[in-house]
């Protein structure tokens, strides 16, 4: 079986020691597949972010194992040694608030990543430029974000976090900010780019209007998973 996309097995986080102990995660298993979009959810406190940190290498797991795109990646220790290099070229971030950088235009916003890793500056905003038009956006281009509507800004957070074409992207409450259109047009870009780019996306919310939309949910509450097939709505 190809473990292409991302897959945790048994994967836990425990914060402090001894009678003090606290998991936050206990034995998370998940799979989710390239072109998929699955959703996560669970009340507040229940290990959503936790593991959102995980999975994006910013906090350490206690135990067990994470693969992404075929590479064991963490194996009751990570075994990558450059953590930045991996959330910068195999995980996309999309969260909340977009965190547009304010004195850069709507393409240098998308290009910085790949600069940052290497390409030259107009390799770089090709692919930009690429992706601000898949996501129609590219008569944006030269506007800064505060000449932005909060949607625009929005398509230009996913082109970012799409630009070096990741195997996975983690998006925390991305229609958070939204109202039902606006959030909708959010959830039918993600499908559309996960299946475009190959792209595995885990979906963190609490957004009732959005959640019909997945084919596969995993609920988390005090640490722990199930999935559950979703209804998988055509986000209208």
């Amino acid at each position: 079986m190809s473990n292409k996309g991302i897959r945790i097995e048994n994967l836990s986080k425990c914060f402090g020691k001894g009678d003090a102990a606290v998991f936050a995660l206990k034995d998370v298993t998940m799979q989710v597949s390239p072109g998929e979009v699955v959703g996560l959810i669970g009340p507040s406190g229940s290990g959503k972010s936790t593991l959102l940190k995980c999975l994006g290498a910013v906090v350490d797991p206690t135990a067990g194992r994470m693969l992404l795109d075929d590479q064991v990646i963490y194996d009751n220790g990570w075994q990558v040694r450059d953590l930045s290099a991996l959330r910068r070229d195999k995980i996309g971030f999309v969260f909340q608030s977009p965190y547009l950088i304010p004195f850069l235009d709507a393409t240098d916003n998308v290009a910085l990543l790949p600069m940052l890793a290497g390409v030259p500056n107009e390799e770089a905003r090709r692919r930009a430029l690429e992706l601000l038009t898949a996501l129609d956006v590219q008569h944006r281009a030269k506007a800064m974000p505060s000449q932005l509507s909060g949607g625009e800004q929005q398509r230009i957070a996913i082109a970012r976090g799409l630009v070096n074409q990741p195997p996975v992207i983690l998006a925390d409450e991305p229609t958070a900010p939204l109202d039902s259109v606006r959030a909708m047009a959010v959830i039918r870009i993600l499908n559309t780019m996960a299946q475009r780019f190959n792209t595995a996306v885990i979906v963190v919310t609490h957004d009732e209007k959005i959640i019909p939309t997945f084919k596969r949910i995993y609920h988390i509450r005090d640490g722990v998973t199930h999935e559950e097939k979703g209804e998988g709505r055509e986000p209208t």
